[in-house]
């Protein structure tokens, strides 16, 4: 078990470059950063300042130019893919700004997938547990595409959450919301964050979601910097 106090993501000197037609583009610079289990972190910034990349990263989804990202005490970069993926599954949620449901799958089945990907048993009765615990459970057996986008965000979080992962990424998570959707949106992700004392790492362009988590952080020419 983790303990409470315990860093569970660590960067140093993270760098990412990447070539363009006309030269190479430097996204983020000597980025640092400590994160403590249970912690709530927001990563604000202008849309093009390197948030997303940087979510990437952290996540494993993607690897630096330069810098080292330890997570639950793994080494990325001399991990592949492979073994960077299982990391993943094993210890992480996503929601996104665009949902990212899939369009085939029903509501429970979405939410089911990355407890069956685990060969979870009761992934059936967990699912339509959580479906209910973010009112979708008129909605089971409903797809994507008959949902409203808040109805989709409701699920991509109960997704998120199915394995009880440490680590939660949030990427503009209310980005495709109308301003009241979005506020229920956060309040049900914090509830259920706070309920399993899951790290939240959350990238945002709104200053009023990123002061309601413990830490804030502003990503800026490619430096970040505690507010």
């Amino acid at each position: 078990m983790t303990n409470s106090n315990s860093v569970i993501l660590r960067c140093s000197e993270l760098g990412k470059t990447v070539q363009a037609s006309d030269g190479p583009i430097t996204i983020l610079k000597n980025v640092s950063l400590n994160v403590t289990q249970g912690t709530t972190i927001a990563i604000i910034g202008q849309s093009g300042s390197g948030k997303t990349t940087l979510l990437s990263l952290l996540a494993g989804l993607d690897t630096p130019t330069t810098g080292e990202i330890e997570l639950f005490h793994h080494n990325l970069h001399t991990m592949n893919e492979d073994q960077r993926a299982q990391i993943r599954n094993e210890n992480i949620g996503f929601v996104f700004q665009a949902f990212h449901l899939l369009p085939g799958f029903s509501a429970l089945e979405n939410v089911m997938l990355p407890l069956e990907i685990n060969n979870d048993s009761s992934a059936r009765e967990q699912a339509v547990e959580l479906l209910q615990r973010v009112e979708m459970s008129h909605r089971l057996d409903h797809y994507p595409a008959t949902l409203s986008g808040g109805e989709q965000q409701r699920v991509a979080i109960a997704r998120a959450f199915a394995t009880k992962p440490p680590i939660l990424f949030a990427d503009e998570p209310t980005g495709n919301l109308d301003t009241d959707t979005g506020e229920k949106i956060i309040n049900l992700l914090f509830e259920l964050n706070r309920e399993l004392n899951t790290t939240l790492i959350l990238v945002t362009h709104d200053e009023k979601l990123s002061r309601q988590c413990e830490v804030e952080y502003r990503l800026s020419d490619g430096s970040l910097q505690a507010i």
